[in-house]
């Protein structure tokens, strides 16, 4: 007989260790790869649904990606990545953890983060830009 509880405690969703992407080309088929993962995986009522960047130095970065902009949510632990951030996005940092950048810097980003990326995972429920303790 099998246990339930273990079954219960398994995440729905587990983390992919990451391969470094290195052109534009690669990031274009991930970007593929991950929308076809969200569409196959992923209810048409869910909500918060995305990927978690988690970064080799410590915390993690939530991005969804939206009709004309990539959202992300920076953790705290993830803060020394901002500088990254700010040239990709061409701004200042915001204030709080949620970027907002234009669609059009999405192959920017990744190129840009893919050598810091220890694992990525997909998320549901993620409540982007709601305010939260840690």
């Amino acid at each position: 007989m099998l246990n339930d509880d273990n079954d219960a405690a398994k995440p729905r969703f587990r983390p992919v260790p990451w391969t470094a992407l290195e052109t534009p080309q690669d990031v274009e088929l991930w970007i593929a790869e991950h929308d076809l993962a969200l569409k196959e995986h992923v209810g048409k009522q869910e909500t918060g649904y995305g990927v978690c960047f988690s970064l080799a130095e410590g915390g993690e970065i939530y991005m969804q990606t939206t009709e004309g902009a990539v959202i992300l949510d920076v953790t705290p632990e993830a803060d020394w990545v901002e500088p990254l951030l700010c040239a990709v996005a061409g701004m200042e940092p915001p204030k709080g953890s949620l970027w907002a950048l234009p669609e059009d810097k999405l192959v920017q980003l990744i190129l840009g983060l893919s050598t810091l990326v220890a694992s990525t995972t997909l998320v549901v429920g993620h409540q982007f830009g709601r305010r939260r303790s840690y």
